[in-house]
């Protein structure tokens, strides 16, 4: 089973000061090989569960557990904020709403750099791989002003993977 959660919740300030509960899941379980769409309205939480899921925010209270054959039971609340940096870097994929991508780089070096995150030699061969995967392989020396916003988001899904995640 690859992410349980568990009790996790996450409240945020309003400007009047009062408490908003954005996220409460009592239980969630994904296993290998599953796939979840996230489906709701604007400001409805989905982003916010997906960085709770990453290690990029923290809960206010509850777990989030990866189960994975290289790593163990690891649980991201017990985890520092560099911790959760490198794990987020060496076992998930993940693909921001908005690319990210370094302008100074081009797409391919942009992609090498997504291995660099994962503590893995950057490999030539497997990022024009993943960029010709995504359908850029004519646009792998071009830096991301050059590109569409489509193109440069699939740069990113090229990124996302190029370290092999465990979960994207």
């Amino acid at each position: 089973m690859p992410v349980t959660l568990e009790n996790l919740r996450k409240s945020y300030r309003s400007p009047d000061g009062s408490t908003v509960p954005t996220i409460h899941v009592p239980h969630f379980q994904l296993a290998d090989g599953e796939q979840v769409a996230l489906v709701g309205s604007s400001g409805s939480g989905k982003t916010t569960l997906l960085h709770l899921m990453a290690g990029i925010l923290r809960a206010d209270s509850g777990s989030v557990c990866y189960e994975l054959p290289s790593a163990g039971r690891v649980k991201m609340e017990a985890m520092s904020e560099a911790q959760r940096d490198q794990f987020r870097g060496r076992y998930l994929g993940y693909i921001f709403q908005t690319h990210h991508l370094l302008a100074g780089f081009t797409a391919r070096e942009n992609v090498l750099l997504g291995m660099s995150f994962s503590g893995r030699s950057p490999q030539r061969a497997w990022a024009d791989h993943l960029l010709d995967e995504v359908g850029l392989s004519q646009r792998m020396n071009y830096k991301p002003a050059k590109l569409s916003v489509g193109q440069q988001q699939r740069v990113a899904v090229a990124r996302a993977l190029a370290s092999r995640p465990a979960v994207v």
